[in-house]
C-alpha cells in the first residue's frame, strides 16, 4: 500500500501542496511587483552597486539572516564582493567590518527588527548607501533604506501565519535577482566563475579540454609517409589508441584509430601509408571546449579519444578516462 492511500498520507500531501502553491502564489506577485516600481528600485540598486568600489554587505536577524547568508554567499561566488555581518555582533565590534565605500543589504520582513538598528544607524552616520528588503516601506528599514524593495504581501505557508516560509522564499528569489543583474551587468563569464568554483563536481564541469588533455611528448603524431606499422607502435608506445597525421607545417590531415587497424587487419594487413587508411574528418575538441560538451560529443560520436587543437594544429590528445577522473561524468 502506498502512503498517499492512507487518510494521514493524503493530509501530508495537502500540507506539502498547499506550502508550494502558496509560496509559488508570494512567487508571481513578487514577478509582478518587479513589473512596476519594485523593478525600477532593483534596477537604481543595481547600478549604484556597479558604480561602488566596496563590497555588499548583507544582514538579517532570524530566518531573514538565513538567507541574508546565501545571498552574501551567492554574489561573492558570483563576481561582486561580499560578506555577512551578524546584525547582534555589530554593535559589539563588527560594524569595523563595513567601511564607507560598502554598501549595506539588509533584510527583514517586517523591517522593524531591532537588532538592525545599530547597523542601520551607523549606515545613516557615515554615508554608506543602504538597500532594504522589506515588506513595510513605512517601517525603520523602508523608511531609512536609500533604495527601499518592498516585498508584495502574501501568506505564509504556515497555517498559524506565523513560520517565515512564503517570506523568505521571496527574500530569496529577489536577492538572486539582484545578484544575477550584478552578474549580467559585469559580464561575469563560465570561466570567471570558475575561478571561485575550482572543487567539486561544479568545478569538474567547468574544466575545459586545455585543461585536461596530455600534451608534450604525449603526442603520437606522423607525417604523411609514415606506415602502418609505424602508426601501430606509436600508439602502443603512449598507450593513446589514436594517432594523428600532421602535415608539413603541422596541420592535422586526419587520425588513425584502433577502429582503422582493426579494419586493415580484416582486409587482409599490408603495410599502407597511414593516409590510405586515416579518418580524413576525425572528431576534434578545440582548446575552449567544456568538458560536458567533451562528453556528449564522445558519448555521440561513440569515441574515446580525440586530439585538441589550436587552429589547425594537435595540440593534445583527450580520453574519456581523463574526464572519468577529472570527476566530469
Amino acid at each position: 500500500m502506498s502512503p498517499l492511500d492512507t487518510p494521514i498520507g493524503q493530509r501530508l500531501r495537502e500540507s506539502a501542496l498547499r506550502t508550494i502553491e502558496l509560496e509559488a502564489a508570494g512567487l508571481n506577485a513578487l514577478r509582478a511587483a518587479l513589473e512596476d516600481e519594485l523593478g525600477a528600485r532593483l534596477v537604481a540598486a543595481v547600478q549604484m552597486m556597479l558604480r561602488r568600489k566596496g563590497r555588499c554587505v548583507v544582514t538579517g536577524m532570524g530566518k531573514s539572516g538565513h538567507v541574508a547568508r546565501k545571498i552574501a554567499a551567492t554574489l561573492a561566488s558570483t563576481g561582486t564582493a561580499a560578506l555577512y555581518v551578524h546584525p547582534g555582533e555589530a554593535s559589539h565590534g563588527d560594524l569595523g567590518m563595513i567601511v564607507p565605500e560598502d554598501v549595506v543589504l539588509a533584510l527583514s520582513w517586517s523591517g522593524d527588527t531591532p537588532e538592525l538598528a545599530t547597523i542601520i544607524a551607523y549606515a545613516r552616520r557615515f554615508d554608506v548607501s543602504l538597500i532594504g528588503i522589506t515588506s513595510r516601506a513605512e517601517s525603520q528599514l523602508g523608511s531609512a533604506a536609500d533604495y527601499p524593495l518592498i516585498l508584495p504581501s502574501s501568506a505564509e505557508a504556515c497555517p498559524n501565519g506565523l513560520a517565515p516560509t512564503t517570506s523568505t522564499t521571496m527574500q530569496m528569489a529577489l536577492g538572486d535577482a539582484f545578484a544575477m543583474c550584478l552578474l549580467e551587468a559585469r559580464g561575469f563569464s563560465a570561466s570567471d566563475f570558475r575561478v571561485f568554483h575550482p572543487g567539486g563536481k561544479l568545478g569538474a564541469q567547468l574544466l575545459r579540454a586545455a585543461d585536461l588533455m596530455q600534451s608534450g611528448d604525449n603526442l603520437p603524431l606522423l607525417g604523411p609517409e609514415a606506415m602502418l606499422s609505424e602508426a601501430i607502435v606509436a600508439m602502443t608506445s603512449r598507450r593513446s589508441g589514436i594517432g594523428g597525421v600532421v602535415g608539413a607545417e603541422g596541420e592535422l590531415l586526419g587520425v588513425i584509430t584502433d577502429g582503422d587497424i582493426r579494419r586493415a587487419f580484416n582486409q587482409g594487413f599490408v603495410d599502407r601509408k597511414v593516409t590510405e587508411v586515416m579518418t580524413a574528418t576525425p572528431t576534434i575538441a578545440r582548446l575552449d571546449s567544456l568538458a560536458p560538451e567533451l562528453v556528449t560529443l564522445m558519448n555521440t560520436r561513440a569515441i574515446t579519444s580525440m586530439f585538441v587543437m589550436d587552429q589547425r594544429r594537435p595540440v593534445g590528445i583527450l580520453h574519456l578516462h581523463d574526464l572519468l577522473r577529472a570527476g566530469v561524468v
